[in-house]
């Protein structure tokens, strides 16, 4: 019998706005990565100084608890910056014990502010420290993440190309992973051919400008289907009361279209059969640096109707076998509905799209995104 070679790693996850349920790419990112990983038999660990529920619902994930003076959730850039600044040693000394704790060989900081990858503070010489760009990070934060960490991994070329400017040469793509839910299946062909004649378009996003989800809603008269569209506050915001005001704005250009239901957060165990019961999903981002949710649809088999920004274009259409899901920005709200008609009227060209999206989607599940990720950090 050959001795198996397997090593059981551990890994410390660090995203101070961290929560289950969070509606924001990162949290979900941060959770379906540390499940992967949990999978294939690692030891991970998510470090967070938001406040959890008693059972997160993760298995063989332990979820760790920061201490974080002064920051209350949700928070902006500048006061988080303001108190991990002050609180940087007392910060690294609570990430110094985990690492012992949990016997940690690879610490990602899932942000180079919100994940502490800003931290002066060392870590023991036998850890690596990665850093996890989902965005190029604030000027104020970039440089001490970027000379410390030993990998930095960004989610998209996009990103890589955003950071190519400031020099990092330890820059690798990993993609992040798709939460699958082995009790979600695409919809039968019957019910699959009925959404496409009278489901709702729906749209799942969290409350952010650059989402998009305002002017699709100002544009939305005359549409002939129901428009169905979830709106969730994150724990980060540009500015204090943003996220309620853009909720505001939106809750009045709602109530002016007929036929448009607006609704809060999903939990995360509700949005795959939410979206696999939609007759195509909109995704009305100016940019995207991944493309989450479109993923998350296309993982039950329902077509995405997007901008062409970003890695979304990579995302859908990589091969360029589902192009007539992307429209340019600049033809705005207007272009995704006449985009999102065009399909729905369309039942060869939808039922292909539904199975080449569903394919596409396969390529992100958990347990390989990380293997891709300990390869990267190796």
């Amino acid at each position: 019998m050959i001795a198996s070679s397997f090593t059981s790693r551990g890994v410390l996850l660090v995203l101070v706005s961290w929560t289950p349920n969070a509606p924001a790419g990162i949290e979900r990112a941060t959770a379906t990565l540390a499940l992967g990983l949990a999978q294939n038999g690692h030891r991970p660990v998510i470090a967070t100084a938001a406040p959890q529920p008693d059972n997160p619902h993760l298995p063989g994930v332990t979820v760790a608890q920061l201490c974080l003076d002064d920051v209350q959730f949700p928070c902006d850039d500048d006061v988080l910056r303001r108190a991990v600044t002050y609180q940087d040693r007392r910060l690294t000394r609570q990430i110094r014990g985990l690492i012992t704790e949990h016997r940690i060989d690879t610490v990602l900081f899932c942000d180079a502010l919100w994940g502490l990858g800003r931290l002066r503070g060392d870590i023991p010489g036998h850890v690596r420290r990665a850093l996890a760009a989902h965005v190029k990070p604030h000027v104020l934060d970039a440089g001490p993440a970027l000379a410390r960490a030993t990998r930095v991994l960004v989610p998209s070329t996009v990103v890589r190309d955003d950071l190519a400017g400031w020099g990092p040469r330890n820059l690798r793509v990993v993609p992040n992973a798709l939460m699958t839910d082995a009790s979600v299946a695409p919809p039968a062909p019957e019910l699959r051919e009925q959404l496409r004649r009278t489901g709702p378009v729906r749209v799942l996003a969290r409350l952010g400008p650059e989402k998009g989800v305002l002017g699709l809603l100002e544009a939305a008269a005359g549409w002939d289907r129901p428009i169905e569209v979830a709106l969730a506050e994150a724990g980060f915001e540009e500015s204090t009361g943003s996220q309620s005001e853009l909720l505001d704005r939106c809750r009045r250009a709602a109530a002016r279209v007929p036929g448009v239901r607006l609704r809060g957060a999903l939990v995360w165990d509700d949005v795959l059969p939410w979206l696999a019961e939609a007759a195509v999903v909109i995704v009305p981002s100016r940019r995207e640096t991944f493309g989450l949710v479109a993923l998350e649809a296309m993982s039950v088999g329902t077509p995405v109707i997007a901008h062409r920004v970003g890695n979304l274009p990579a995302l859908i259409s990589p091969s360029g076998d589902a192009d007539h899901l992307l429209v340019d920005r600049d033809e705005g709200p207007t272009g995704l509905h006449r985009a999102a008609q065009t399909l729905l009227e369309d039942d060869i060209l939808y039922v292909a799209t539904t199975q080449t999206v569903y394919r596409r989607a396969a390529e992100f599940e958990p347990r390989r995104i990380a293997d891709f990720f300990l390869e990267a950090v190796s």
